[in-house]
């Protein structure tokens, strides 16, 4: 079945209805020799399924296809003329056998198009899977089974630590017969004592803790809501972020009682502090309504409270101040009220530090954070085609198994560096673990600094402020989501290996 609508559009040089970039095309043309052809015909091929039980059909997809044809009729040229290249009463179809249509100045150009409706076999529910076929999907996989080799690498070494040398040790530490043997032992053991010491600037921790925990909740319920079908591609745009905005702003309480449980229960502190429930409730949010603020007053040409901005923002900030704020308070406050304290950790704390032997430069702090880094980073995030696909508007999927192989990657990574921390007798592990994973976050923001200027060709400043600006919300959040899973893995870590020990 076809459909023709022909349009005729005259390309006259002192016409003042042609647009800028028209006007530009015939002045190229006007001053070279080279010859330009356009596309003028558009085939569109719609595909519909059919339910027989149901007697009716449902559009499952459609393919456009563009021709360059120098269209042929008879006579001069008028509305009721019939087109020799075009005729659906002849059932003539465009062909890319035809002759090209050539643009000149001052030359009439006929457009044409066709639509032609072919019955499928794809069902309703598959109708997306088209676009997951990508060209460089080969590539995806082979990434997403290279991250899975490296990573069961990493489990190896993990568990040759955990079932092995800390079996070994646990049970020689056991063996001795008074605490002057157990003194003279050496690495993990000596440094009981002052493990679980609070490390300084400790409610900063806790807030960035807590931050981690509430976009840590928010990412698995909106990878819960994809997978189950409640979000799918056929969702646009605007109503995806709706979605995220909202469930973030109902996770707050999750974050304010991490906070709180890390705070009150862990740090034992003993009074309520607000403080640190306000910047829990307002650093990381206050920073990114900030960012967005002044990128959508750039991309508004000035006018930074237009309708459609002023409804946006007002959206976002009613969601921040008036859903995600309270919620934050009311976790802190339930688990600081109504929570009982954790279990007693399996040592004691020593009043007095233990002084810390000089490390080699392989141990020091910055070098193990950086080190750390890099494995997450090369692990998980293939951002070689994710910044294309962005860039291209393709589509990226599994996120959900990338999600997944992110987390236990983090956390075996720092339960290894924290390891040989350990040994080394430095207990210094609060921040050290959490920055170990974040780090990662730092590689990603240079990977996709190197990508805006050898890939995407931007040249322009506007586009340039709103990657960057974009780029360093996505690379803020990745660092406090990576190292709040680095932390509480060497939290459980640490737990598990000196609750093991026989210490009186």
């Amino acid at each position: 079945m076809y459909m023709q609508n022909i349009f005729l559009i005259r390309y006259i040089h002192t016409n003042t209805n042609i647009g800028p970039l028209t006007k530009l095309f015939l002045w190229f043309r006007l001053t070279t020799n080279e010859k330009y052809y356009i596309n003028n015909h558009l085939s569109f091929i719609v595909s519909f399924h059919q339910n027989l039980e149901t007697h009716s059909a449902r559009v499952v997809g459609f393919e456009l296809k563009a021709f360059s044809i120098n269209h042929e009729y008879d006579d001069q040229w008028g509305y009721t003329n019939r087109l020799s290249t075009c005729d659906p009463h002849a059932k003539r179809l465009v062909t890319g056998f035809d002759p090209p249509q050539e643009v000149d100045d001052r030359e009439q150009v006929i457009f044409t198009y066709d639509v032609e409706f072919r019955e499928s076999d794809v069902q309703w529910a598959s109708r997306w899977d088209t676009y997951l076929l990508t060209a460089d999907d080969q590539i995806h996989w082979f990434s997403i089974v290279n991250s899975l080799m490296i990573l069961l690498s990493i489990s190896g070494m993990v568990a040759m630590i955990m079932l092995r040398t800390l079996h070994h040790d646990i049970f020689e530490y056991d063996q001795l017969d008074n605490l002057e043997e157990a003194q003279e032992q050496t690495g993990w053991k000596l440094v009981h004592m002052d493990v679980f010491r609070p490390p300084v600037n400790s409610e900063l921790l806790c807030v960035l803790v807590g931050t981690g925990v509430h976009l840590l909740a928010t990412i698995l319920i909106t990878i819960i809501f994809m997978v189950s079908g409640i979000l799918s591609p056929s969702n646009l745009l605007d109503e995806y972020i709706f979605v995220i905005v909202v469930v973030w702003a109902l996770m707050g309480i999750f974050g304010g009682w991490a906070m709180a449980r890390l705070l009150y229960k862990t740090f034992e502190e003993s009074e309520w502090n607000m403080k640190a429930s306000l910047t829990t409730a307002f650093m990381f949010p206050g920073t990114v309504f900030c960012i967005l603020y002044v990128l959508y007053s750039l991309t508004s040409g000035g006018e930074s409270w237009q309708p459609e901005l002023y409804d946006g923002m007002f959206g976002l900030l009613f969601l921040w101040l008036v859903i995600s704020v309270p919620l934050v308070f009311m976790g802190s406050y339930i688990c600081f009220t109504f929570i009982g304290p954790e279990t007693k950790e399996s040592v004691k704390t020593s009043k007095i530090p233990r002084e810390i032997p000089e490390q080699s430069w392989y141990m020091s702090p910055i070098f193990t954070i950086m080190v750390g880094g890099i494995i997450p980073f090369v692990v998980v995030f293939e951002l070689s085609s994710m910044l294309t696909s962005i860039d291209l508007h393709h589509f990226c999927y599994m996120f959900g198994l990338v999600f997944v192989i992110l987390i236990v990657t983090c956390a075996e990574v720092t339960i290894v560096s924290c390891y040989f921390q350990l040994c080394r007798e430095d207990y210094r592990w609060w921040w050290r673990s959490y920055l170990t994973a974040g780090s990662s976050a730092l590689y990603v923001f240079i990977y996709a600094t190197f990508y805006f200027f050898t890939e995407p060709n931007i040249t322009e400043l506007v586009p340039g402020v709103l990657y960057f600006g974009y780029l360093l919300i996505a690379s803020s959040a990745l660092f406090m989501l990576t190292g709040t899973i680095g932390f509480y893995a060497c939290l459980w870590f640490i737990r598990r290996i000196y609750a093991s020990l026989a210490i009186v």
